[in-house]
């Protein structure tokens, strides 16, 4: 039974990593840019 809850608590750790892994792919300092900010000159 503990081996169940083990490996499902596992599994649950696993989702969480990849969707916060990609939620700040590719962000500078993991936050979003505002809309009244202009765009980094590098980024097109």
């Amino acid at each position: 039974m503990w081996l169940l809850i083990l490996e499902a608590l596992a599994a649950l750790a696993l989702l969480v990593f990849a969707v916060w892994w990609t939620m700040f792919a590719g962000r500078r300092r993991g936050e979003r840019r505002s809309d009244d900010e202009p765009p980094d000159a590098d980024r097109r």
